[in-house]
Protein backbone atom coordinates (compact mmCIF):
# COMPACT_ATOMS: atom_id res chain seq x y z
CA UNK A 1 0.00 0.00 0.00
CA UNK A 2 1.60 3.46 -1.01
CA UNK A 3 0.67 5.97 1.53
CA UNK A 4 0.67 9.64 1.87
CA UNK A 5 3.94 9.88 3.60
CA UNK A 6 5.42 7.42 1.33
CA UNK A 7 4.79 9.57 -1.78
CA UNK A 8 5.70 12.48 0.02
CA UNK A 9 9.06 10.90 0.31
CA UNK A 10 9.54 9.80 -3.00
CA UNK A 11 8.98 13.49 -3.90
CA UNK A 12 11.40 15.00 -1.81
CA UNK A 13 13.84 12.60 -2.23
CA UNK A 14 13.40 13.61 -5.80
CA UNK A 15 13.68 16.77 -6.04
CA UNK A 16 16.55 16.21 -3.86
CA UNK A 17 18.30 13.76 -6.87
CA UNK A 18 17.17 16.02 -9.77
CA UNK A 19 17.91 19.80 -7.74
CA UNK A 20 20.12 18.98 -4.74
CA UNK A 21 23.86 20.28 -4.66
CA UNK A 22 26.85 17.76 -5.11
CA UNK A 23 26.12 13.94 -5.58
CA UNK A 24 25.85 12.73 -2.11
CA UNK A 25 23.61 10.01 -1.13
CA UNK A 26 21.94 10.71 -4.63
CA UNK A 27 23.06 7.05 -6.70
CA UNK A 28 21.91 4.91 -3.82
CA UNK A 29 18.39 6.93 -3.51
CA UNK A 30 18.43 6.89 -7.57
CA UNK A 31 19.07 2.98 -7.68
CA UNK A 32 18.29 1.41 -3.89
CA UNK A 33 14.54 3.05 -3.73
CA UNK A 34 13.19 5.80 -6.52
CA UNK A 35 14.08 3.94 -9.76
CA UNK A 36 12.57 0.66 -9.08
CA UNK A 37 9.20 2.38 -7.08
CA UNK A 38 8.65 5.26 -9.46
CA UNK A 39 8.81 2.27 -12.37
CA UNK A 40 6.68 -0.09 -9.90
CA UNK A 41 4.00 2.79 -8.88
CA UNK A 42 4.23 5.25 -11.99
CA UNK A 43 3.36 8.92 -11.82
CA UNK A 44 1.93 10.71 -14.70
CA UNK A 45 3.32 14.19 -14.79
CA UNK A 46 4.13 17.52 -17.29
CA UNK A 47 8.26 17.85 -16.29
CA UNK A 48 10.83 20.67 -16.86
CA UNK A 49 13.80 18.85 -18.53
CA UNK A 50 17.23 20.23 -17.16
CA UNK A 51 17.95 22.31 -20.54
CA UNK A 52 13.88 23.71 -20.08
CA UNK A 53 12.06 21.52 -22.26
CA UNK A 54 8.59 20.61 -21.40
CA UNK A 55 7.17 16.60 -21.34
CA UNK A 56 4.17 14.83 -20.48
CA UNK A 57 5.74 11.27 -18.89
CA UNK A 58 4.78 8.27 -17.63
CA UNK A 59 7.50 7.04 -15.02
CA UNK A 60 6.67 3.31 -15.82
CA UNK A 61 8.68 3.61 -18.90
CA UNK A 62 12.26 4.25 -18.40
CA UNK A 63 13.35 7.32 -20.78
CA UNK A 64 10.17 9.51 -19.00
CA UNK A 65 11.30 7.94 -15.80
CA UNK A 66 14.68 9.31 -16.18
CA UNK A 67 13.49 12.48 -17.38
CA UNK A 68 11.19 13.02 -14.20
CA UNK A 69 13.84 11.49 -11.97
CA UNK A 70 17.11 13.54 -13.68
CA UNK A 71 15.23 15.75 -15.78
CA UNK A 72 17.85 14.45 -18.59
CA UNK A 73 17.97 11.70 -20.88
CA UNK A 74 21.58 10.37 -21.88
CA UNK A 75 23.27 13.40 -20.79
CA UNK A 76 26.85 12.80 -22.31
CA UNK A 77 25.19 12.64 -25.97
CA UNK A 78 23.27 16.02 -24.84
CA UNK A 79 25.87 17.54 -23.24
CA UNK A 80 27.85 16.49 -27.15
CA UNK A 81 24.64 18.07 -28.77
CA UNK A 82 24.90 21.61 -27.14
CA UNK A 83 28.89 21.61 -28.11
CA UNK A 84 28.04 21.31 -31.58
CA UNK A 85 24.72 22.55 -32.36
CA UNK A 86 24.23 26.16 -33.40
CA UNK A 87 22.03 28.31 -34.36
CA UNK A 88 20.75 27.88 -38.02
CA UNK A 89 22.13 24.16 -38.02
CA UNK A 90 20.19 21.03 -38.94
CA UNK A 91 19.35 18.15 -36.94
CA UNK A 92 18.15 14.68 -37.67
CA UNK A 93 17.00 12.11 -35.06
CA UNK A 94 16.45 9.30 -36.02
CA UNK A 95 14.60 6.75 -33.42
CA UNK A 96 13.46 10.03 -31.82
CA UNK A 97 11.49 8.29 -29.19
CA UNK A 98 9.33 10.91 -27.61
CA UNK A 99 11.61 13.74 -28.40
CA UNK A 100 13.48 14.87 -25.57
CA UNK A 101 16.88 15.23 -27.97
CA UNK A 102 14.63 16.57 -30.72
CA UNK A 103 13.38 19.40 -28.72
CA UNK A 104 16.75 19.79 -26.78
CA UNK A 105 18.11 20.34 -30.20
CA UNK A 106 15.37 21.95 -31.96
CA UNK A 107 16.25 25.08 -28.97
CA UNK A 108 19.99 25.07 -29.71
CA UNK A 109 19.48 25.17 -33.50
CA UNK A 110 16.94 27.89 -33.07
CA UNK A 111 14.22 29.29 -35.21
CA UNK A 112 16.40 29.60 -38.20
CA UNK A 113 17.40 25.72 -37.61
CA UNK A 114 15.68 22.66 -38.58
CA UNK A 115 14.73 19.11 -36.83
CA UNK A 116 13.71 16.25 -38.66
CA UNK A 117 12.66 13.78 -35.80
CA UNK A 118 11.69 10.27 -37.41
CA UNK A 119 10.03 7.69 -34.77
CA UNK A 120 8.62 4.62 -36.33
CA UNK A 121 5.74 3.57 -34.18
CA UNK A 122 2.54 5.68 -34.65
CA UNK A 123 2.04 5.78 -31.21
CA UNK A 124 5.08 7.30 -29.97
CA UNK A 125 5.00 9.35 -32.90
CA UNK A 126 2.03 11.03 -31.39
CA UNK A 127 3.73 11.79 -28.34
CA UNK A 128 6.48 13.13 -30.53
CA UNK A 129 3.97 15.65 -31.84
CA UNK A 130 2.42 16.24 -28.30
CA UNK A 131 6.05 17.63 -27.00
CA UNK A 132 6.62 19.55 -30.06
CA UNK A 133 3.28 21.54 -29.60
CA UNK A 134 3.73 21.44 -25.83
CA UNK A 135 7.41 23.41 -26.19
CA UNK A 136 5.96 25.54 -29.26
CA UNK A 137 8.75 24.31 -31.36
CA UNK A 138 8.18 25.19 -35.00
CA UNK A 139 11.01 24.45 -36.29
CA UNK A 140 10.60 20.45 -35.63
CA UNK A 141 9.57 17.99 -38.46
CA UNK A 142 7.88 15.01 -37.07
CA UNK A 143 8.22 12.13 -39.45
CA UNK A 144 6.06 8.86 -38.87
CA UNK A 145 8.17 6.36 -40.64
CA UNK A 146 10.71 3.56 -40.54
CA UNK A 147 13.97 3.45 -41.99
CA UNK A 148 16.00 0.97 -43.52
CA UNK A 149 18.56 0.17 -46.89
CA UNK A 150 15.37 0.32 -49.15
CA UNK A 151 11.86 -0.05 -49.72
CA UNK A 152 9.63 -2.84 -47.23
CA UNK A 153 6.99 -3.39 -45.03
CA UNK A 154 8.84 -3.91 -41.45
CA UNK A 155 6.92 -5.58 -37.95
CA UNK A 156 8.08 -3.90 -35.00
CA UNK A 157 7.87 -5.78 -31.45
CA UNK A 158 7.53 -4.24 -27.88
CA UNK A 159 8.62 -6.87 -25.28
CA UNK A 160 7.46 -4.58 -22.29
CA UNK A 161 5.86 -0.81 -22.33
CA UNK A 162 8.48 -0.41 -19.31
CA UNK A 163 11.16 0.50 -22.27
CA UNK A 164 8.78 1.95 -25.12
CA UNK A 165 12.24 2.94 -27.05
CA UNK A 166 12.94 -0.84 -26.89
CA UNK A 167 10.32 -1.53 -29.84
CA UNK A 168 12.50 -2.95 -32.59
CA UNK A 169 12.37 -5.60 -35.79
CA UNK A 170 15.24 -7.50 -34.09
CA UNK A 171 13.48 -11.48 -33.99
CA UNK A 172 12.03 -11.97 -31.05
CA UNK A 173 10.89 -15.31 -29.26
CA UNK A 174 9.10 -14.14 -26.09
CA UNK A 175 5.60 -12.44 -25.29
CA UNK A 176 5.05 -9.73 -27.34
CA UNK A 177 3.31 -6.40 -25.52
CA UNK A 178 2.36 -4.80 -28.78
CA UNK A 179 3.34 -5.06 -32.77
CA UNK A 180 2.81 -2.28 -35.58
CA UNK A 181 3.64 -2.92 -38.84
CA UNK A 182 5.00 0.33 -41.15
CA UNK A 183 6.39 1.13 -44.39
CA UNK A 184 10.37 1.59 -44.56
CA UNK A 185 11.89 3.83 -46.43
CA UNK A 186 15.80 4.78 -47.34
CA UNK A 187 16.92 7.98 -45.27
CA UNK A 188 17.65 9.92 -48.27
CA UNK A 189 13.66 9.51 -49.16
CA UNK A 190 12.51 10.96 -46.01
CA UNK A 191 14.72 14.13 -45.57
CA UNK A 192 14.02 17.35 -48.24
CA UNK A 193 17.41 18.23 -50.28
CA UNK A 194 17.96 21.06 -47.72
CA UNK A 195 17.38 19.05 -45.17
CA UNK A 196 20.65 16.87 -46.41
CA UNK A 197 22.83 19.77 -47.26
CA UNK A 198 21.96 21.39 -43.39
CA UNK A 199 22.73 18.58 -41.24
CA UNK A 200 25.15 19.20 -38.88
CA UNK A 201 24.38 15.93 -36.76
CA UNK A 202 22.70 12.85 -37.51
CA UNK A 203 21.75 10.99 -34.61
CA UNK A 204 20.83 7.58 -35.11
CA UNK A 205 18.74 5.30 -32.43
CA UNK A 206 17.33 2.20 -33.68
CA UNK A 207 17.67 -1.06 -31.53
CA UNK A 208 19.60 -3.32 -33.88
CA UNK A 209 18.71 -2.11 -37.07
CA UNK A 210 21.40 0.37 -37.67
CA UNK A 211 23.01 -1.33 -40.39
CA UNK A 212 20.32 -0.98 -42.66
CA UNK A 213 19.46 2.42 -42.13
CA UNK A 214 23.77 3.37 -42.64
CA UNK A 215 23.55 1.24 -45.74
CA UNK A 216 20.47 3.18 -46.83
CA UNK A 217 22.07 6.47 -45.66
CA UNK A 218 25.48 5.55 -47.98
CA UNK A 219 24.42 7.60 -50.95
CA UNK A 220 24.19 10.88 -49.53
CA UNK A 221 27.35 10.97 -47.12
CA UNK A 222 29.17 12.60 -49.89
CA UNK A 223 25.87 15.47 -49.84
CA UNK A 224 26.76 16.48 -46.38
CA UNK A 225 28.59 19.61 -44.95
CA UNK A 226 31.94 19.10 -44.04
CA UNK A 227 31.50 19.26 -40.61
CA UNK A 228 28.46 16.85 -40.05
CA UNK A 229 28.80 13.80 -37.54
CA UNK A 230 26.84 11.23 -36.80
CA UNK A 231 25.94 9.55 -33.81
CA UNK A 232 25.40 6.09 -34.02
CA UNK A 233 23.90 3.49 -31.05
CA UNK A 234 25.20 0.18 -31.91
CA UNK A 235 24.18 -2.85 -30.43
CA UNK A 236 26.09 -6.03 -32.07
CA UNK A 237 23.93 -8.66 -30.89
CA UNK A 238 20.79 -7.54 -32.06
CA UNK A 239 22.54 -6.24 -35.16
CA UNK A 240 24.07 -10.29 -36.09
CA UNK A 241 20.62 -11.53 -35.35
CA UNK A 242 19.24 -9.60 -38.27
CA UNK A 243 22.05 -10.45 -40.39
CA UNK A 244 24.40 -7.20 -40.04
CA UNK A 245 27.50 -6.36 -38.32
CA UNK A 246 29.35 -3.17 -36.86
CA UNK A 247 32.48 -4.39 -38.81
CA UNK A 248 30.49 -3.67 -42.11
CA UNK A 249 28.98 -0.31 -40.60
CA UNK A 250 32.20 0.87 -39.78
CA UNK A 251 33.29 0.05 -43.40
CA UNK A 252 30.78 2.06 -44.77
CA UNK A 253 31.66 5.36 -42.72
CA UNK A 254 35.43 4.80 -43.47
CA UNK A 255 34.83 4.51 -46.71
CA UNK A 256 32.98 7.92 -46.68
CA UNK A 257 35.94 9.82 -45.18
CA UNK A 258 34.75 9.67 -41.90
CA UNK A 259 36.38 8.57 -38.29
CA UNK A 260 35.41 6.57 -35.45
CA UNK A 261 35.07 7.81 -32.01
CA UNK A 262 33.38 6.42 -28.93
CA UNK A 263 31.33 8.38 -26.44
CA UNK A 264 30.32 7.21 -22.97
CA UNK A 265 27.05 6.23 -22.15
CA UNK A 266 25.60 4.46 -19.23
CA UNK A 267 21.55 3.51 -18.54
CA UNK A 268 22.14 2.52 -14.94
CA UNK A 269 20.20 5.11 -13.03
CA UNK A 270 23.14 5.39 -10.61
CA UNK A 271 25.73 6.27 -13.52
CA UNK A 272 23.51 9.82 -13.85
CA UNK A 273 23.79 11.74 -10.83
CA UNK A 274 27.61 11.65 -11.36
CA UNK A 275 27.55 12.23 -14.93
CA UNK A 276 25.50 15.19 -14.39
CA UNK A 277 27.10 16.62 -11.66
CA UNK A 278 30.35 16.81 -13.93
CA UNK A 279 32.23 17.57 -17.01
CA UNK A 280 29.92 15.63 -19.97
CA UNK A 281 32.09 12.94 -21.50
CA UNK A 282 33.91 13.46 -24.75
CA UNK A 283 34.16 11.29 -27.71
CA UNK A 284 37.53 8.91 -28.08
CA UNK A 285 39.18 7.80 -31.05
CA UNK A 286 38.45 4.35 -31.04
CA UNK A 287 40.55 1.80 -33.29
CA UNK A 288 39.70 -1.95 -31.82
CA UNK A 289 36.40 -3.91 -32.37
CA UNK A 290 33.07 -3.46 -30.96
CA UNK A 291 31.99 -5.89 -28.89
CA UNK A 292 29.31 -4.37 -26.69
CA UNK A 293 26.64 -2.33 -26.72
CA UNK A 294 27.76 1.82 -27.10
CA UNK A 295 27.37 5.24 -28.97
CA UNK A 296 29.67 5.45 -31.83
CA UNK A 297 30.71 9.25 -33.06
CA UNK A 298 31.69 9.18 -36.61
CA UNK A 299 33.64 12.59 -37.96
CA UNK A 300 35.84 13.39 -40.38
CA UNK A 301 37.95 15.57 -37.86
CA UNK A 302 41.14 13.59 -37.72
CA UNK A 303 41.96 13.53 -33.99
CA UNK A 304 42.33 11.60 -30.67
CA UNK A 305 39.84 13.53 -29.04
CA UNK A 306 36.51 15.46 -30.19
CA UNK A 307 37.26 18.76 -29.26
Amino acid sequence: MITPVREALVTLGSRYVRTGPGTLGKVLLAERWLDPHLRAHPRRRVVRSRFGGLFAVDTQDLIQRYVYLFGAWEPHLSGWLRRRLRPGDGFVDVGANIGVLSVLASQLVGDTGRVVAIEASPDVHRRLVGHGRLNARGNIRAVNAAVSDGHRRLTFVLASSRNVGANSIVPYDGPAESTFEIEARPLPELLEPEEIANARVIKIDVEGAEGSVVRGMAPMLRDLRPDAEISVEVAPERMARLGDSVGELLTVMRDAGFHVYRLPNDYAPGSYPRALAGDPGVPVRWRGPVAAECDLIFSRVDAEVLP
